[in-house]
C-alpha cells in the first residue's frame, strides 16, 4: 500500500514538473530568425522558392496549460526557426489552423485550444542593401530611413 501511494505522487511530481517546466512558454527564436520575414503578401520579385514550413506550437497534453498568445507565437517562432534554418529569409503564410482537444463523460465535456499550426512557403529572397549605391543621394535631412518591418498576421 506504501509503494503504491508513493508511486502516485512520483507520477503526480513527474507530471507537474513537464506541465510547469515545457507547457507553458512560447517556442523562442533562434539566433538569426528574427531577420526571417512573415507575410500573407507574396514573395517579391528576385526570391527563390526553398520549400514549405510548418510551425506549430502545442499539443494534447501541454497545450491546455499554453495561453492562446503563447501558442500564436510559439508557432510563428517556430515556423521562423525552421524558415531560418532551411537558409530562406522571407515566408508566405498559407494557412493557419487553431486545434481544440475536448474531454467528457456523463458528468459534461470541456474543450480547450491546445495548438496552433502555421503553414507557409518559404523563400530566399535577395538581402537590401545596407548602404546607399554610388551615386546614390543620402536621405534628405529631416526624413527618416526606412527599417526592417516584420507584419505578423494572425
Amino acid at each position: 500500500m506504501i509503494i503504491a501511494s508513493s508511486v502516485v505522487k512520483l507520477r503526480l511530481l513527474v507530471t507537474a514538473s513537464f506541465v510547469l517546466l515545457g507547457g507553458c512558454g512560447a517556442t523562442s527564436l533562434n539566433p538569426g530568425a528574427a531577420r526571417v520575414m512573415v507575410t500573407k503578401s507574396g514573395a517579391p520579385a528576385g526570391c527563390v522558392f526553398v520549400g514549405s514550413v510548418v510551425g506549430e506550437q502545442g499539443g494534447a497534453f501541454t497545450g491546455k496549460y499554453t495561453s492562446n498568445a503563447n501558442l500564436a507565437e510559439g508557432a510563428f517562432n517556430d515556423m521562423k526557426n525552421k524558415a531560418h534554418a532551411m537558409g530562406a529569409n522571407y515566408v508566405v503564410i498559407e494557412d493557419t489552423q487553431a486545434g481544440n482537444t475536448m474531454s467528457g463523460d456523463k458528468n459534461g465535456v470541456s474543450s480547450a485550444q491546445t495548438d496552433v499550426t502555421h503553414i507557409g512557403n518559404a523563400f530566399k529572397c535577395p538581402e537590401p542593401s545596407s548602404s546607399p549605391a554610388a551615386g546614390d543621394a543620402p536621405a534628405a535631412a529631416g526624413t527618416k530611413a526606412a527599417a526592417d518591418v516584420v507584419i505578423v498576421v494572425m
